[in-house]
Formats: structure tokens, C-alpha cells, sequence
């Protein structure tokens, strides 16, 4: 099942995909949601992030081609890093290149987000699915000069807008083989299976939660295929994983 959030009569209102509509839920007393009697059109609706993440971790060089292509060794643990919430945008909303000369050169990066449900530390990757909500689509936006600049990667992944997620949660998905794309200005310039990845999914979660408490809500980005590269403004990127469908963001002068 698809779930989004959308703004429906200045109201953030949470829903699921239905044919062409968006069904509206509503939270009852006790803390439950059920579907509505109410639904609007998905085409033309004011799309937010699916999900309001503490924070998104994510995985560098998780792929095995693209380690192959940066003629780096295959990594035997995860390269963990961190974006911060206000870096998380929803699909339409523009990615915002850095002005005063803070940046020359603002990447893309296609990659499988995992949504996580509960609070949860230490979950064994045979117990991963029952901590997992769903999935979406994320794009790992960088600063590529000041990642190589300075060492270490926060500065480069932590812009406002460097964050784009959604369009939704997709709860119904097998993330072992799943084609990740980027497509930019029409041209697919990134594409791979999610059956590259060096650290599985559930893998993946065991690893993130033995370093920190996930919190429901939060994302795990599991790392981009070979293939990255610039973006500039007036530029259109898009971000297309097999199941989910397609995070698409143009990029815009800061002004």
C-alpha cells in the first residue's frame, strides 16, 4: 500500500493511494487511524514529505559497481553518515543550489530510503521487517567538492533542500531486487539493483541500530548506484525506484 501526506485545506493529512484518489485518514482517540469517508484526486495534490524523519542516516559506497567504478575496495562494514531533518523536502519542491560560491559542484544521488515504524536499538537482521514501515525514494544530494574538501561529510550533505523524499511509502515491497534510477533532464544517468547492494536491507538496519535508537519516522538511505553526477540550475532530477515511483525536483539559483 501507497501512503502519502498531503496539504488538504492548509491541513497535513495523511492518506493512502486508491486508484487515482487519495484517501484521507483521520486519528481516532485512541490513537488509531482509520480511512475516511473523504478523498481528493492524487493528480494535482500538494504532496509533503511522506514521513517527518528526527533524522535520515544513510550508507556510503553501499553498491558493489560502485565501488568497482571509484576503484575503491569492496567495504567489509558500512560507511555511516547523517543528514538532519531540515535538509528533507517533498517531491516538486525545488532543490536550492548554494549561493555565494559556497559550492561549484552539487550532485545527485539516486538511492532506496527505508522508513523506520517504532523506536528501536540493537534489531537483529532476522528481526528487520518488523521494524520496517515501507519504503521511498530518496535523493542524497551533495555538495561534491566540499565533501572532498572537508574529510568528513557534513557540511556537503546538510544544505536546506539537500534531502528530497517520497512521493510516498510504499509498505507492500521485497527490497532485494529492485531498479533504482536517476534520470536527469529525461536522460537515465544512474540505474542498478537494490541486488547490488554490498549490506542487505536487513543488514542494514542491524547495523544502523546497534550505533543509535531509531525513532519512528526516521530513514535509512541505503546507498547510491555508479553513475553520479552534477546537477545545475534549471536542471530537472528524478528519482525512480521500481515499486515506489518517482521523486522528481528541479534545481534553482539561492537567491
Amino acid at each position: 500500500m501507497k501512503f502519502y501526506q498531503a496539504l488538504v485545506d492548509n491541513e497535513v493529512r495523511f492518506s493512502f493511494l486508491d486508484g487515482e484518489n487519495l484517501v484521507l485518514m483521520q486519528e481516532m482517540p485512541d490513537g488509531r487511524w482509520q480511512k475516511s469517508d473523504r478523498s481528493v484526486p492524487l493528480a494535482g495534490a500538494k504532496l509533503l514529505p511522506p514521513i517527518a524523519p528526527t533524522k535520515v542516516v544513510a550508507l556510503g559506497l553501499n553498491y558493489r559497481n560502485h565501488a568497482i567504478e571509484m576503484k575503491m575496495p569492496i567495504p567489509t562494514e558500512p560507511i555511516i553518515f547523517m543528514k538532519p531533518s531540515t535538509a528533507v523536502i517533498a517531491a516538486g519542491e525545488p532543490i536550492v543550489y548554494p549561493g555565494g560560491g559556497l559550492t561549484r559542484r552539487v550532485d545527485y544521488e539516486a538511492e532506496l530510503g527505508i522508513v523506520i515504524a517504532m523506536k528501536c536499538h540493537k534489531v537483529p537482521a532476522a528481526e528487520a521487517a518488523n521494524v520496517i514501515m515501507g519504503y521511498t525514494c530518496v535523493n542524497d544530494v551533495t555538495a561534491r567538492d566540499l565533501q572532498g574538501r572537508d574529510g568528513q561529510w557534513t557540511r556537503a550533505k546538510s544544505f536546506d533542500t539537500f534531502c528530497p523524499v517520497g512521493p510516498c511509502i510504499e509498505t507492500e515491497l521485497d527490497p532485494g531486487n529492485l531498479m533504482v534510477r536517476a534520470i536527469l533532464n529525461g536522460k537515465v544517468v544512474q540505474e542498478s539493483s537494490t541486488s547490488e547492494l554490498i549490506f542487505s536491507v536487513p543488514q542494514i538496519v542491524e547495523l544502523v541500530s546497534r550505533v543509535m535508537t531509531l525513532l519512528p519516522g526516521d530513514i535509512i538511505a541505503t546507498g547510491t548506484p555508479p553513475g553520479v553526477g552534477p546537477m545545475k540550475a534549471g536542471d530537472t532530477i528524478t528519482v525512480s525506484v521500481e515499486g515506489i515511483g518517482e521523486l522528481t525536483n528541479q534545481i534553482v539559483e539561492d537567491v
